[in-house]
């Protein structure tokens, strides 16, 4: 009886024991929260939602041009492929592009020329984070010193040199055209730029960035280079 009874103890001692260390070691270690403010994930959210919207065109699109497959008849098909294929052109930037955008210009600091500063290339990894941001801000195509970007384009040093798509920029001062949707987009990206640090990260390597007005008709020059493709292959006749 007596056994019974310190048995019981002893389990109910141990269950009260092992509560006690669960909840200390959950006082100790509390679980990890999400501390942004509120206007963070507004952000971040907003973000998310141009992804999707996003999406919804391209599905949009491509659902449109099945349609137009299936409703064409054998004659007309060869002109739907061919808009396919202008289609893919500039979505791949291999075609020139008119429309809204914004110009930055790339200019040497005159002052700090005149007082000895030593002038330097411009950093690939500045140039970078500049492209990068001009897409973050709803750019649709870029050109700078009039070489366009793509999907292949590399902006790297090549024998302290800067260069994009392996060409050398050409001596300041240059321009980089920068193409959108809308002249809304356009005047939305030069709001976003002059209040961006892009400005001061250029003038500390001794550049002027200045941003023109946005306009409504900027031409965005052409690929000229060949687009490599290292998968895909081109299938014979009959295949």
């Amino acid at each position: 009886m007596k056994r019974n009874m310190y048995t019981r103890i002893t389990i109910v001692l141990f269950i009260i024991g092992l509560m006690m260390a669960v909840q200390y070691n959950t006082i100790r270690k509390p679980a990890e929260r999400d501390t942004r403010d509120i206007w963070a994930i507004r952000e971040e959210l907003s973000e998310e939602k141009k992804q999707h919207s996003a999406l919804l065109a391209e599905i949009r699109s491509l659902d449109d041009v099945v349609n137009r497959y299936e409703q064409s008849e054998e004659t007309n098909m060869q002109a739907v492929l061919n808009e396919t294929v202008e289609s893919l052109k500039q979505q791949a930037g291999l075609t020139d592009v008119t429309g809204p955008g914004v110009i930055l210009r790339i200019e040497l600091a005159p002052e700090l020329v005149a007082m000895g500063y030593e002038i330097e290339e411009i950093s690939p990894d500045l140039l970078i984070q500049l492209t990068n941001s001009l897409f973050k801000y709803s750019a649709t195509n870029v050109a700078i010193d009039g070489n366009r970007i793509v999907h292949t384009t590399a902006i790297r040093d090549i024998n302290g040199e800067t260069t994009v798509n392996s060409v050398p920029l050409s001596s300041p001062p240059f321009e980089i055209h920068v193409g959108t949707n809308s002249y809304k987009d356009a005047k939305k990206m030069y709001n976003s730029l002059q209040a961006s640090t892009f400005i001061d990260s250029f003038y500390l390597d001794n550049y002027n960035l200045i941003i023109e007005e946005p306009t409504y008709e900027l031409t965005i020059p052409a690929f000229e280079n060949s687009l490599t493709n290292d998968y895909l292959t081109e299938a014979k006749k009959g295949e």
